[in-house]
């Protein structure tokens, strides 16, 4: 990492930049040790390091710790805490989504791709080969460290919610035949759903995908976004999200060779007659 405000202010790189190993305390003695390296099996005694890039990089703000996700099968969303001295003092936690294709509901949470967080710490995680909206609240958690703490000690933790669009052909398995690529969360409402709306990205729908927590229903729209307060007391003309139209493959799109990506401005009237 690098402190920013730091480097601006006394321009010395050896004090304002740092680093940290992704160490799990499995030996359960509430510090980093001896460890054994990624891939290989934990053993009594010891920590292990994990490796993966950080896919996305958070922090939460109620506690300052930082978040990434790794993308994989069921892949993990991960925590870590710097410590006073780090990177001595590092301490890294791994949550996987809850993954059993064999339980009478088929939980199959999988694929990390993107996270963010609320202002109360909640965490929301695209999972991208449901896909579904998942949120992780850590403070359901029981298990933190300890040779149980290697991904799938938390379920509890995790909320998930089906992608809303047609089922895949040949599976029963819940979740739609839409793709997710990453997703954000509006902290500060300015789309004008309401601060703390988490967005899904729906690849495949070309659609944001706006959850409402307390329903569990979806709100679509178009995608790919970020939000930007421009005028802090001008009201709804005084903020909006601004959305990507494009793809990798963009004559994917409707318009074929002839389509180009754009990028557009949404802004919700708080009644349809606001001016």
């Amino acid at each position: 990492w690098v402190k920013t405000a730091a480097w601006d202010r006394t321009k010395e790189s050896a004090t304002t930049q740092g680093w940290c190993p992704m160490i799990v305390d499995t030996s359960g003695d509430g510090k980093i040790g001896e460890y054994t390296q990624p891939g290989r099996p934990t053993e009594p005694n010891k920590d292990m390091r994990v490796a993966g890039f950080p896919y996305g990089i958070i922090v939460n703000p109620t506690d300052g710790s930082i978040w990434w996700a790794n993308s994989a099968v069921p892949g993990r969303i991960l925590r870590m805490e710097l410590g006073s001295n780090p990177p001595t003092t590092c301490r890294t936690e791994v949550y996987e989504p809850p993954f059993d294709p064999k339980a009478p509901n088929g939980i199959v949470g999988h694929a990390p791709r993107g996270i963010d967080v609320d202002r109360n710490g909640l965490i929301w995680t695209g999972l991208s080969g449901g896909p579904h909206m998942g949120s992780f609240d850590r403070r359901k958690c029981k298990v933190f460290n300890g040779p149980k703490a290697t991904g799938q000690q938390c379920p509890e933790g995790w909320t998930l919610y089906p992608a809303p669009g047609p089922q895949m052909k040949g599976t029963t398995l819940p979740g739609s035949a839409d793709f997710s690529y990453y997703n954000w969360d509006d902290q500060f409402d300015t789309l004008g759903l309401g601060p703390n709306t988490p967005i899904l990205n729906g690849s495949g729908s070309d659609s944001l995908l706006a959850l409402n927590p307390t329903t569990g229903r979806f709100i679509v729209y178009s995608r790919g976004l970020d939000g930007r307060i421009d005028n802090p007391s001008g009201g709804w003309k005084g903020r909006g999200v601004w959305a990507d139209f494009g793809s990798n493959l963009v004559w994917h799109l409707e318009g074929g060779k002839q389509a180009r990506s754009a990028l557009v401005k949404f802004q919700m009237r708080p009644d349809p007659l606001a001016h």
